[in-house]
C-alpha cells in the first residue's frame, strides 16, 4: 500500500497499539501488552471480534528497525512470523505486510485446507488491514 507518511512516522503509527482498533483487521481490544513494547522481547495479547483469530499474541523477534517491524504471531490455528516493511517512496512510504505462517490445527489436512480456505483468507486480511492502515497514515497526516 501506498502511505502518505514517512517510514519513521509509519512504523510509529504501525506500532502504537492504541491505534490497531482502527486498521488490525478484526481487532477487539488489548488483553495484556509489555510495558516495553515495542522493543525486542516485549509482547501483546489481543483478542479479535467474535467472527475472527480469537486469542492472539505477538512478541517482537527484533527493535523497530529503519524500514521494518517483526512479531512472532501466535494463535490457536497457526504459529507465524509477521513483518512489516516500509521504504520511502514519492509522497511518501510504500508498504508490505506478510505473513509466514504453519498451521497448528488440521493434522494431515493441513494442506489442502491452507490451499483451500485459509492461504486466501489471510491474505485478503493482510490486504485490508494495508488499505486501513493507509487511511489512518492519511488521518495522522491531517488530509483526512
Amino acid at each position: 500500500a501506498d502511505v502518505v507518511l514517512t517510514p519513521e512516522a509509519a512504523l510509529r503509527l504501525w506500532t502504537d497499539l492504541d491505534r490497531w482498533s482502527t486498521f488490525v483487521e478484526g481487532f477487539a481490544r488489548t488483553l495484556e501488552r509489555s510495558s516495553d513494547w515495542p522493543a525486542a522481547g516485549a509482547r501483546v495479547v489481543w483478542e479479535s471480534t467474535p467472527s475472527g483469530r480469537g486469542r492472539v499474541t505477538e512478541k517482537v523477534t527484533e527493535d523497530v528497525g529503519a524500514d521494518r517491524f517483526a512479531t512472532m504471531v501466535f494463535e490457536e490455528r497457526l504459529v507465524g512470523t509477521q513483518t512489516f516493511r516500509v521504504v520511502e517512496s514519492e509522497g511518501g512510504s510504500r508498504a508490505d505486510l506478510s505473513l509466514e505462517y504453519r498451521l497448528t490445527k488440521y493434522g494431515p489436512l493441513s494442506a489442502v485446507a491452507d490451499a483451500i480456505f485459509i492461504r486466501r483468507a489471510i491474505r485478503d486480511s493482510l490486504r485490508r488491514t494495508l488499505s486501513r492502515f493507509s487511511v489512518e497514515a492519511e488521518e495522522e497526516a491531517g488530509l483526512r
